[in-house]
């Protein structure tokens, strides 16, 4: 048959008709192969950014009979929160709470209730966003790892970490990104600055307080043994994190090329900003100091990477770059907390200051995408990132609290001073990450 006959013609016309009529909602769900290509492969970005990159970096700075334990508390994590995830925290997160939208979500899709083949979320298949967040979801307990390093007990650490993803992760999360409340004032968290660094971060800081100080802490020199392995765990969060940041769009548009480029350029402003801190502080830039900036400026230009441009970027890659230094040092030395590898001094000082500057850097007038919500100022915009720096720090810090010392009555948190000397390696799991 003639492509010119007459039902092909009529076809030909009708065919935009039926596009313009056909509801926005519709058009929404259908797939695009594209934006679900890019997000598989950004999925997969964010899961190398914990097994092996966050790993190999908390690896290499801890003491070398610690360095198995480390890895062991990344891998079992990454597993644990997987099931969690699968089991009921994706529905806390994401789905409609009812009367309690505002806070949490339901249990709706529990077990993956729903989550079909066919199931769609805006232009990608839901399973491939219920895999995305759960990225998300495993990263984040294991950034905490970082600041109790080192003497804490493995079966302690898993039962922590299931309760904290569950009345911790899950609210925060449906408050920025789930329809709750947070979100409804327009706070600008494009990737992860509040759920993420911030949650993390202050966990991080009591979970380092409730322990105590690692015997010897501050008076035994307790250097990194593998800057090498930390170095290349750095190297692997960068990459991944074009993942985390560009895959926050949910898409593969401008928007996600914007985040990958101010990604790229607050983090270069960072690593710099702290080298040269040091530089001018210490005497010698180290390599260490360098990687830690690094990781400072992803973290800071996570909330913002949605909002600002490329001007702005930098310019918070450099104050998180400084700030994240003198975090690390000054402010960790003059209040005494052990911190193990600092993970309140980059996370969660950086996520406050990406997610502060967010507020003046998302202004059209300086390169960014407008302000959210209601707001229609800098100062309503700033208004509304402290409130979700301060609402998410007082949640965490006070609840996690909580969790931890019921834990600690419960099992013991703490590693006995023996095993503590001998080193969580042989210790917690009778194994060597050397043979000497």
């Amino acid at each position: 048959m003639s492509i010119n006959c007459l039902p092909w013609r009529a076809g030909k016309w009708l065919l935009p008709v039926l596009l313009v009529l056909t509801p926005a909602s519709a058009l929404a769900d259908e797939l695009n192969s594209g934006d679900t290509a890019w997000m598989i492969v950004a999925t997969a970005l964010v899961l190398f950014m914990t097994i092996p990159g966050l790993s190999l970096f908390y690896a290499g700075m801890v003491r070398s009979k610690n360095v198995l334990s480390v890895l062991m508390q990344c891998f079992a994590i990454t597993g644990l929160m997987s099931i969690l995830w699968a089991v009921y925290v994706y529905s806390l997160a994401f789905e409609d709470g009812g009367g309690l939208q505002p806070f949490i979500g339901g249990l709706s899709k529990a077990f993956l209730s729903g989550v079909t083949v066919d199931a769609m979320s805006g232009t990608i298949p839901e399973t491939v966003f219920m895999t995305f967040q759960m990225t998300f979801a495993i990263i984040t307990p294991a950034l905490i790892v970082g600041a109790f390093a080192e003497r804490m007990k493995f079966s302690a650490m898993l039962w922590f970490m299931a309760i904290w993803i569950t009345i911790v992760y899950a609210p925060v999360c449906h408050w920025v990104w789930g329809g709750g409340w947070l979100g409804d004032h327009g706070v600008h968290d494009f990737a992860g600055g509040t759920v993420v660094h911030i949650n993390a971060g202050v966990e991080g800081l009591v979970a380092a307080i409730v322990l105590g100080k690692r015997n010897g802490y501050p008076t035994t020199h307790m250097p990194p043994h593998n800057l090498g392995l930390t170095v290349v765990g750095a190297s692997m969060l960068w990459v991944g994190w074009f993942g985390f940041n560009a895959g926050s769009q949910l898409a593969a548009d401008g928007t996600a090329g914007m985040a990958l480029a101010v990604t790229q350029l607050a983090t270069a402003g960072a690593a710099l900003a702290w080298m040269y801190a040091e530089w001018i502080t210490h005497g010698k830039p180290s390599v260490l100091g360098i990687a830690s900036g690094a990781v400072a400026g992803l973290v800071a230009i996570t909330p913002a990477s949605g909002s600002v441009g490329p001007m702005g970027a930098i310019a918070i890659g450099l104050f998180s770059g400084v700030g994240c230094f003198y975090a690390a040092t000054r402010l960790k030395r003059a209040f005494g907390y052990d911190d193990t590898l600092d993970v309140f001094g980059v996370h969660a000082v950086g996520g406050i200051i990406g997610a502060v500057l967010t507020g003046i850097f998302c202004a059209q007038g300086l390169g960014g995408v407008g302000f959210g919500g209601d707001n229609t100022s800098i100062p309503e915009q700033l208004v509304a990132q402290i409130i979700g720096v301060v609402a998410t720090i007082l949640y965490s810090g006070i609840v996690s609290f909580i969790i931890l010392k019921a834990v600690d009555a419960v099992i013991g948190l703490r590693v006995t001073e023996d095993e503590e000397a001998e080193g969580l390696d042989l210790a917690q799991h009778d194994e060597r990450g050397y043979i000497l």
